[in-house]
């Protein structure tokens, strides 16, 4: 077991070589050389004229035939995606399938949010909006969903007409290899969308590069901001940070403990909590609070945690490395020892590999609750007495990714969605699984303003308005001395 911990965590064994193991084994998957920055992003540069020239319907057609390779290694893609993750092969199927309607969701949003307009007039000519790619985007991709999650800012820039360096994490690098791998047997060049194998020093150099000309980032808030930070002084590069969430899930009258119990368990476990829209605290009214907590403990207690082919199949795996699982141990121990009471123990069944059992700990009588994202199956429980202090302490947080209200009537929802700041707000529904139909994006340290999925293409392209004519013609009017060329002789 001992050499197997010793490959748990993706590293740089050389200078120029990173590592991938398998999360749920141990066992290496992949390897591969550090790409070269500067090479990259002139490659890019020099492809991307003639990939913006191309007419709007033949940019489409090719992304069509990305969602087409897909189609052809579905199985072969969900497999890598369940051995590098950890997460069960049906939710790296699952993954896949998001990955493939991407494509459809992308040509509708171009069209809806980035088409043409236009407006005659007989004496002023015509006046025009169009849309222009800014360029070369840099694509920083998290290691959660290796596939989808950068797939929705790649798709949407190359409809624009913008080139692509993808930098997948250096936790999940053999997923980003083969994703760009299909996009290239799709007919877009090796050139215009390309794989940067890299660390966070790789990251840094392409994030700062004068050659890209945006950065789309998903990931940590503490990566997102000192992104942000870099490019203060740099306004022509456009960035758009998707970040995480310290997500509340408030749970107040219902008569339905066993489908509230469900919801949260969907919001607070799935991908063994590695979402940025999972939920991390819940928020239950006092008189519901004994009933919910039995009925959650029940529940919690028949998660299945395993590896993504055991059989029967698991509801989640491990977490992403063994870095990953000692951090949630540890602040688990930190809440347990600053006043959080425990309700289920987080445990760590499998020695030497990152696998968490959910841990539920009531931080209600905590004077100074951390607000941080647990990046994990861990769940703190906090009790309040009235819906106006349930609503402020779902405030109570520098983040404003996702919330759900479960139970409650229209008004109190109506309270809720007006009065709780963040870029999702769900009713008797979880925190997580959010549509790629629709915009996704927060607030405060969850994102800069620029949410992504069905509104990315608003930062893949640039509005330019125009005024035109066909011919020159023009007279001047008040403040002109009389042309003395025109008097009659």
């Amino acid at each position: 077991m001992a050499a197997a911990t010793q490959k748990i965590v993706p590293e740089l064994v050389s200078e120029n070589i990173i590592v991938s193991t398998e999360p749920a084994t141990g066992a290496e998957l992949w390897r591969g050389k550090i790409g070269d920055v500067d090479a990259t992003v002139d490659r890019a540069r020099r492809a991307w004229p003639a990939w913006a020239a191309q007419s709007l319907a033949n940019r489409i057609e090719l992304v069509r035939r990305f969602a087409n390779e897909v189609r052809k290694d579905q199985e072969k893609l969900a497999d890598l995606i369940a051995r590098e993750t950890g997460k069960p092969m049906w939710e790296a199927r699952t993954e896949v399938e998001s990955v493939i309607a991407k494509v459809e969701i992308s040509v509708r949003a171009y069209a809806e949010r980035t088409g043409q307009r236009k407006l005659d007039s007989a004496l002023q000519g015509t006046a025009a909006v169009r849309h222009k790619p800014h360029g070369v985007m840099a694509v920083l991709g998290p290691y959660n969903f290796p596939a989808h999650l950068p797939n929705g800012h790649i798709v949407p820039a190359l409809i624009a007409g913008n080139a692509v360096i993808f930098k997948p994490s250096e936790k999940t690098p053999a997923v980003g290899e083969l994703l760009m791998k299909l996009f290239n047997r799709a007919g877009l060049s090796a050139a215009l969308v390309q794989c940067l194998i890299g660390g966070p020093e790789e990251g840094k150099a392409l994030v700062a590069h004068p050659g890209v000309d945006g950065v789309l980032f998903t990931g940590s808030a503490q990566a997102g901001i000192a992104i942000n930070r870099k490019l203060a002084a740099n306004p022509g590069k456009v960035v758009a940070l998707e970040m995480g969430g310290n997500n509340p899930i408030v749970l107040w009258d219902t008569p339905k403990i066993s489908d509230a119990a469900t919801l949260i368990v969907q919001s607070a476990f799935t991908t063994a909590g590695q979402r940025c829209t999972a939920a991390r605290r819940l928020i239950v009214k006092a008189s519901l609070y004994d009933q919910t907590i039995d009925e959650l403990k029940r529940l919690t207690g028949r998660i299945i945690i395993g590896a993504p082919f055991d059989e029967p199949a698991p509801f989640m795996g491990p977490v992403i490395d063994m870095h990953a699982a000692d951090q949630l141990t540890e602040s688990f121990l930190y809440l347990m020892s600053n006043g959080g009471k425990v309700l289920t123990h987080m445990r760590r069944p499998r020695e030497g590999l990152p696998f968490v059992s959910p841990g539920i700990i009531d931080t209600t009588a905590m004077k100074e609750r951390p607000d941080v994202e647990l990046f994990g199956p861990l769940l703190q429980v906090i009790k309040v007495d009235s819906f106006d202090q349930a609503i402020a302490e779902a405030n109570n947080t520098r983040f404003g990714l996702s919330a759900s209200l479960i139970g409650g009537n229209p008004q109190e929802y109506s309270r809720f969605w007006a009065n709780v700041r963040a870029g999702i707000v769900n009713w008797n529904r979880p925190t997580n699984g959010a549509s790629s139909a629709a915009p996704f994006g927060g607030v405060g340290l969850s994102g800069n303003h620029r949410p992504a999925a069905f509104y990315a293409a608003d930062y893949c392209a640039y509005p330019v308005a125009s005024t035109e004519m066909e011919q020159p013609r023009a007279s001047v009017g008040v403040g002109f001395r009389e042309d003395r060329r025109t008097e009659v002789r």
